[in-house]
């Protein structure tokens, strides 16, 4: 699979993108048709809050999967955002076997 990071208004460590890459990477074992997928890193200081939000794009024939976490720190919202798109992509494919 093909992951293209992005960093908004942010510049990410080269460890914080490999351990994201490899999370996202995981996926493939619970869906090998994966074809591209995008990750955004943005960080959010609004009204005293300072969290930081990670989405995951994953695109699977037919359709693009969307997976949104926020948390104090990058590698656990990356944690809530990949465990989402688990679920999502387990869904996706239960619904294909059964076409």
């Amino acid at each position: 699979m093909k992951l293209q990071m992005n960093s908004v208004h942010y510049e990410a460590s080269k460890e914080l993108t490999d351990f994201i890459t490899q999370k996202v990477n995981k996926l493939d074992t619970f869906y090998d048709n994966i074809l591209d997928g995008e990750v955004f890193l943005k960080p959010n200081n609004t009204e005293g809050t300072d969290t930081r939000t990670v989405e995951i794009r994953l695109f699977v024939p037919g359709t693009t999967l969307f997976s949104q976490a926020d948390a104090p720190s990058f590698e656990a919202a990356a944690d809530a955002a990949v465990e989402a798109m688990r679920r999502q992509l387990k869904k996706h494919k239960e619904k294909q076997s059964a076409h």
